[in-house]
């Protein structure tokens, strides 16, 4: 599955996340985090499944720690559900499809 996620950086934050009139789903990630790895497919999968109700963009700590600070990131995988560009919901970790849905406030 090709992934449906953006990958947003301090100049292009505001724009994707803070200003969509959609829901953005936030995954914060780095390449050497294995959880994450295995976090993105699930991610994808949700997004996929309503790509007209809610957008995915992922945020690399490593390229970007002061977008990792300001959100307070301090592990990883962190994902952050943003309504009308603020912070609304979070969760922490991989997890299951199902857990992740309700975390993020997108269960069925």
């Amino acid at each position: 599955m090709a992934t449906q996620a953006t990958d947003v950086t301090e100049a292009t934050f505001e724009e994707e996340v803070l200003a969509s009139e959609k829901p953005v789903i936030v995954d914060f990630w780095a390449d050497w985090c294995g959880p994450c790895h295995m976090v993105a497919p699930v991610l994808d999968e949700i997004v996929a499944e309503r790509s007209d109700e809610v957008r995915l963009v992922k945020v690399n700590i490593d390229e970007e720690p002061e977008l990792a600070s300001r959100f307070g990131v301090m592990s990883i995988p962190t994902i952050l559900l943003f309504r009308e560009g603020e912070p609304a919901a979070a969760t922490l970790g991989a997890q299951p499809k199902r857990m992740l849905e309700r975390a993020l406030g997108l269960a069925a």
